[in-house]
């Protein structure tokens, strides 16, 4: 990945003259000692980067801070509400229309963002207009094609998934030491009230260690795969 902005100029997208268009959804949030604050906003623009790409998509810019309440605690952690992530996505879905563009993707970096799917599932009650990539099974499938050795639920943060992803696409931003970096933290029931802080010291729940470049490009070939069914159904 050379840039996290795209670089295409008016004349581009008109030419492109695309329906629908890709955001990418990262976040500033704590990724332990060795990962960088902007991780998820990178992951979500490589994301974005390669299924635009493949499916001739209007790749927009990455929205940077979003709902990173789990990580408060953590040096470096920024959040909005979320209240006021559902008013940009809709603003940014109004302008969009307003200029031609029907179909909206976010592409979501962190797991986090719950809000989201409020937001998709309310502009969609007509007909299909608006998706939110990766669903949990296009990432599940997506560990599977590349040979990961863990799943979602105990790599949920700087773990096998993000180091890979990093490694294959911005290996600058990753510091020396993440290696040994592993933590585990299955049992977590109450995440979502006493945060990160009361699982993990680091800010790590996974395992870096196993991430590879090779997984990390695996992964976003699987992705790209996968998007067609969301692409059909948006642009049938």
């Amino acid at each position: 990945m050379s840039f996290l902005l795209p670089t295409a100029t008016s004349t581009d997208e008109r030419a492109r003259a695309a329906r629908t268009a890709v955001l990418p959804m990262g976040s500033f949030e704590q990724h332990g000692e060795y990962l960088p604050l902007v991780t998820d906003t990178v992951v979500a623009c490589l994301v974005a980067e390669r299924i635009a790409a493949d499916h001739r998509l209007f790749l927009l810019p990455p929205i940077t801070i979003s709902c990173s309440h789990e990580h408060a605690g953590f040096a470096g952690t920024v959040s909005i509400s979320a209240r006021t992530l559902m008013a940009v996505i809709e603003d940014i879905d109004e302008s969009l229309r307003a200029s031609g563009v029907e179909n909206l993707v976010i592409v979501n970096g962190h797991g986090g963002n719950y809000a989201l799917r409020n937001v998709v599932q309310q502009s969609t009650t007509v007909r299909p207009r608006m998706a939110l990539f990766p669903a949990s099974e296009d990432w599940n499938t997506a560990r599977v094609d590349a040979g990961c050795k863990t799943g979602s639920h105990e790599d949920m943060h700087g773990g096998e998934l993000e180091v890979s992803l990093l490694l294959h696409g911005a290996p600058q931003l990753l510091r020396e030491g993440y290696e040994t970096a592993d933590h585990e933290a299955n049992a977590r029931p109450d995440l979502l009230t006493v945060g990160m802080r009361a699982y993990t010291d680091s800010g790590i729940i996974g395992r870096p260690s196993l991430g590879s470049t090779e997984k990390g490009a695996a992964v976003l070939d699987s992705l790209s795969r996968s998007f067609a069914r969301v692409h059909k159904l948006l642009e049938p």
